[in-house]
């Protein structure tokens, strides 16, 4: 891992525990999250400011082919329970998208669970079962 992905997991890991919110503002962090506004507030840790929501957090980055795997630091969209969508930010695909979480190697995500009401660090697997298909993979960090 380099520096900036060190930093990303371990801001990451200083949230498990926290409570769920779902529509968390930027008032609520650190102490209340959502998937989308956990993942905002660890990559503003680093410098690096993405959007609020989980479908305009889809729209930024580089995409990772479904096929490869992801880096530590990836953003890990699932088609989720209560997906989102938006032609107009997907032009010719079809992206349904309900939920959001950082990557952070090993075969793990750390995300904003609303099934628990906290912050926590799963495996993969679990999340696939939980929330559905991983339907985009986005690379926000550089290198």
């Amino acid at each position: 891992m380099d520096a900036n992905q060190e930093k990303l997991v371990a801001a990451a890991r200083s949230c498990i525990g926290r409570p769920y919110k779902y529509g968390a503002k930027p008032e609520d962090m650190p102490n209340y999250f959502d998937c989308s506004s956990f993942t905002q507030y660890v990559f503003k840790t680093i410098g690096i400011d993405i959007p609020r929501s989980t479908l305009l957090q889809a729209t930024i980055g580089k995409e990772i082919p479904l096929d490869q795997p992801p880096a530590v630091g990836d953003l890990i969209f699932f088609r989720g329970s209560k997906g989102h969508y938006d032609d107009a930010l997907f032009p010719g695909k079809s992206v349904y998208i309900g939920h959001v979480a950082l990557y952070i190697g090993e075969n793990k995500i750390i995300h904003g669970a609303f099934q628990r009401g906290v912050v926590e660090e799963i495996p993969m697997e679990t999340a696939i079962k939980e929330k559905g298909p991983i339907v985009l993979i986005k690379k926000v960090l550089s290198g």
